[in-house]
């Protein structure tokens, strides 16, 4: 047997590793928060907020929520989270529970409503929204239907987006149930 001691190695030889090509190492809290948000697939069906409810975040004590959410949220600027644990972290609504009876007020109101429909599959960590669907593709022949969904932007706790096309417009700040009980008939009027 014959070896070409002639040849070079380098091209068979892995370079070593820069700085831009290392692996991404995630710290374990962004880990443990991304396991405390996680839904069970499950839950990917559910028609109401309150069937939505299946994570650690929604079931484990509040306080060691909170203490969870503050640390992860302290890693690496905003985290995924539900709208009303943002709200009680900035001291703005009271409690989870709070939060849930919003969410809960909503569905009752809208769920008895022809045309709406509970959507569980929002961003990580979110409660879910709803959408108009007579909205979507009608005379007007919006691709995005009108959607209400909860928000910790304002103390009303409900945002409204337009049915669209293109774009995505600004959301419409909801003075709480009783404004979007009131505007109902505005907001379905788009079709």
């Amino acid at each position: 047997m014959t070896v070409d001691t002639g040849q070079e190695l380098g091209g068979t030889i892995p370079r070593a590793r820069v700085e831009d090509d290392a692996p991404r190492l995630e710290p374990m809290l962004d880990l443990e928060w991304s396991r405390a948000i996680e839904l069970p697939q499950a839950a990917m069906t559910a028609a109401t907020p309150a069937e939505l409810r299946r994570a650690w975040v929604h079931r484990a004590p509040e306080d060691s929520v909170l203490a969870l959410f503050r640390a992860s949220a302290g890693m690496a600027g905003p985290i995924p989270a539900p709208w009303w644990l943002r709200a009680v972290a900035d001291g703005k609504l009271d409690s989870r529970e709070q939060g849930f009876r919003v969410e809960d007020r909503i569905a009752q109101l809208l769920g008895r409503r022809p045309g709406w429909e509970f959507v569980p599959w929002a961003a990580d960590g979110e409660s879910g929204y709803w959408e108009f669907m007579p909205s979507e593709r009608g005379k007007s022949g919006h691709a995005i239907p009108t959607t209400v969904m909860n928000t910790d932007r304002h103390p009303g706790w409900i945002d409204v987006l337009p049915a669209h096309t293109g774009r995505t417009p600004d959301p419409i700040p909801i003075a709480g149930l009783a404004g979007l009980r009131s505007r109902l008939g505005v907001i379905e009027a788009v079709r």
